[in-house]
């Protein structure tokens, strides 16, 4: 409902990621191209908080140097410009994403949290 909750960009959001195929290791400061809904933005893995087991969702180690593929992690992700994203909780379609480098899907992802920007004032109307 775009009344209650009207779309705004966020800072960063912290997802659960599916490393697929990727040839080497993701570290913190990685940054792919994000296919999240429509849209196609690059996003830097700000850090990686922490690797989890794919099946059981337990914490396996606490911050991690780097992820390889088949594994699974919780990682906090910066978008390099404004994008727009929900929770997968709340709005599943655009709690998914895709992360796409070397033209191939190099891991997916679902939303965790978002932290929303500061609603800048180009929506407001001028008297």
């Amino acid at each position: 409902d775009s009344k209650n909750d009207p779309p705004a960009g966020c800072e960063d959001f912290t997802a659960q990621v599916i490393v697929l195929n990727h040839p080497g290791e993701i570290r913190s400061g990685y940054t792919p191209v994000l296919d999240c809904h429509t849209a196609h933005i690059a996003c830097k893995f700000a850090d990686i908080t922490e690797k989890i087991d794919r099946r059981s969702g337990k914490t396996v180690e606490k911050e991690p140097k780097a992820v390889k593929s088949g594994d699974a992690a919780i990682v906090r992700l910066t978008p390099t410009k404004p994008l727009c994203v929900e929770t997968f909780k709340d709005y599943a379609p655009l709690g998914r994403f895709a992360v796409r480098d070397m033209r191939q899907t190099v891991a997916v992802g679902v939303i965790k949290t978002v932290t929303k920007a500061a609603a800048s004032g180009k929506g407001a109307k001028k008297k």
